[in-house]
């Protein structure tokens, strides 16, 4: 009988112990079963496009511009899209459209303005196959308004001459644009 008690004393005892290192610990289900959650920066893409084309048509079905990229990253923070090589036709409801192109390009949220960046170039050959190449480092195209402008040094060759100057304001509906500083032009004489 004293072996029996001092068997129950034995159990009772590794039990109690027991007891005492789960609560000592704070082993409990839930905390198994919570997994911490990982740290999520804002500022990074949220998804991208490889190959990328989009297109833009006027309440007439006409195509007002049709762009592609070789890749497209929308950041989630800012809703700004990134692109990569744009290159964009901006038809103006004709058959001669401006074709814009860059390196880079980054796009606000509405896709109302189109910020062109390194290696911008604009041109256009119209109706008498005479070429008009808009170039600069760094330009904001308006593609639902028809205008690009630059606080840039820019470069236009066209109509038998090159001009340059620092700003230009360009109306791609008119073909109309505005030099702002700095202008300089060499043409040839006919």
């Amino acid at each position: 009988m004293l072996n029996k008690k001092i068997r129950n004393i034995v159990i009772l005892g590794v039990l109690g112990l027991l007891f005492a290192a789960i609560g000592y610990w704070d082993i409990s289900p839930e905390r198994f079963l919570e997994q911490p959650t990982a740290a999520v920066d804002e500022s990074q893409i949220d998804y991208y496009a490889i190959n990328a084309r989009a297109r833009q048509y006027l309440p007439d079905g006409g195509v007002q511009y049709d762009m592609t990229a070789d890749k497209v990253e929308h950041v989630k923070t800012s809703e700004v899209t990134l692109l990569t090589k744009p290159d964009m036709q901006l038809y103006r409801g004709t058959v001669y459209p401006w074709h814009v192109t860059s390196e880079r390009g980054e796009v606000n949220p509405d896709g109302s303005e189109v910020e062109l960046i390194d290696s911008v170039r604009v041109a256009r050959t119209d109706q008498k196959s005479r070429a008009t190449v808009i170039t600069s480092s760094r330009m904001t195209v308006f593609p639902q308004k028809q205008y690009a402008q630059t606080d840039q040094d820019v470069r236009i060759d066209g109509a038998g001459g090159v001009s340059t100057a620092k700003g230009m304001k360009a109306y791609l509906n008119d073909s109309k644009i505005n030099l702002l500083s700095n202008v300089r032009g060499q043409y040839e004489a006919r």
